[in-house]
């Protein structure tokens, strides 16, 4: 078998012809050309006139055993009409890079599965090496085709460092896909997507969803006027939730006899639980709270009584529902719900969106989950740019093809 074929078969690569091999120590060394003739632009790929020869390159490829696998050529410098002098295009690697692109392949789709730290020990290479590739493979494969057509979206922020370090994740609902990630969670951190869209993309757009985060507001209203906002239903439960839990703490503050005040201290989870997720000893709990502490009963019996307003798929009847809920948090003398049913009240028309449009934060908030896991996977990031590629990697529809045996 001819040493070119061996090292096309090694290597993915058919452009490619091998003029000698040698080992250096533990490390093969192939001695290489491309199979074309004239030189290629390494900007462009169009074919140019070379003029000179560099000092002989290498390209790292991975590993066969404990033999590293290298490959070895001296690249042209061509005159581009379009980029001007660059260095000749390889077709074994990308341009400016020192690694193969099977080599590449293998470390993205690593990253999907794994940290950078068993990256760098499984295939002999740095940490910064790993980051650089990563940021290669986003930059040439996230498609721009997934600003088109978009009719519903999703918005929520995500906290990658402390000190209130944010990025917002901006979520297709239809494909399920990240769709673009900015530092920030203001109203500037959408701009940059709505600038994007251009006219025609942001008249598309039929619904928003989003929590009761006023910058969010601010630029969708500003930037997408055809658009209905629905705020997500959980995030209004959340709020409920809230309440309640501020109801019990006030109550414990509010008790002398220090049995009692524990016995509602360790109520937490009985008074948020959905009724039929409650176990036997938090139903037995909750009899006891309402024939001796009302006020807190009657802030459970709220918080049950929005959740089952939320769940009607009629619009007239969700509607009546909430407002007959608004009614009786404001009278209930628990300032909590008193402040909560001002908020639904102010963004009552945009909660009961759902209910026609049936579309909430869930999605996002996923999205989120799986961010925070990959955040951890890499015992957290010190730049943005760095989660940024992580994310749109693993969640932005990149498909990776690897060179792995088939079976």
């Amino acid at each position: 078998m001819r040493l070119s074929k061996i090292c096309r078969q090694l290597l993915g690569v058919d452009p490619l012809i091998a003029d000698d091999v040698e080992f250096f120590g533990h490390d093969l060394i192939f001695h290489v050309r491309p199979r074309w003739r004239k030189p290629r632009c390494g900007g462009c790929g169009r074919k140019c006139p070379g003029y000179d020869v560099r000092r002989i390159r290498y390209w790292r490829h991975m590993a066969m055993g404990r033999a590293v696998v290298w490959l070895a050529y001296a690249p042209r410098r061509v005159t581009c009409p379009v980029c001007g002098v660059r260095t000749e295009k390889v077709p074994w690697a990308r341009h400016r890079s020192r690694f193969t692109l099977g080599l590449e392949e293998l470390v993205a789709y690593l990253a999907q599965q794994m940290d950078k730290t068993a990256i760098t020990r499984l295939l002999g290479l740095s940490w910064r090496a790993v980051g650089s590739i990563i940021c290669r493979i986003v930059d040439e494969r996230l498609d721009e085709a997934r600003f088109e057509g978009l009719r519903v979206i999703g918005a929520d922020e995500f906290s990658y460092r402390k000190r209130h370090r944010y990025l917002t994740v901006v979520v297709n609902h239809e494909c399920r896909q990240v769709i673009w990630v900015s530092r920030g969670r203001g109203a500037d951190a959408l701009q940059g997507l709505f600038e994007r869209l251009g006219p025609s993309g942001r008249k598309m757009i039929e619904t928003v969803t989003i929590d009761m985060a006023g910058g969010y507001i601010k630029a969708v209203e500003q930037s997408l006027p055809n658009a209905e906002i629905v705020f997500d239903r959980f995030h209004v439960q959340q709020l409920a939730g809230n309440a309640v839990d501020e109801v019990r703490r006030e109550e414990v503050r509010n008790l002398d006899d220090t049995e009692a005040a524990r016995f509602i201290k360790g109520s937490r989870y009985a008074l948020l639980k959905s009724p039929w997720n409650l176990t036997r000893n938090q139903k037995q709990q909750l009899s006891e709270i309402q024939h001796n502490n009302a006020r807190l009963y009657r802030a459970r019996l709220l918080n049950d009584a929005l959740a089952d307003a939320l769940e009607y798929r009629q619009p007239k009847r969700a509607r009546q529902a909430l407002d007959e809920w608004l009614a009786w948090a404001s009278r209930s003398q628990l300032k909590p719900f008193i402040k909560l049913a001002r908020t639904i009240r102010k963004y009552k028309e945009r909660i009961l969106a759902y209910i026609k449009e049936r579309y909430t934060n869930a999605i996002v908030e996923g999205m989120n989950n799986r961010i925070r896991m990959i955040a951890r996977r890499a015992y957290g990031f010190h730049s943005a740019e760095a989660l940024q590629s992580m994310i749109f990697l693993c969640l932005g529809g990149i498909n990776l093809n690897p060179p792995l045996p088939t079976h």
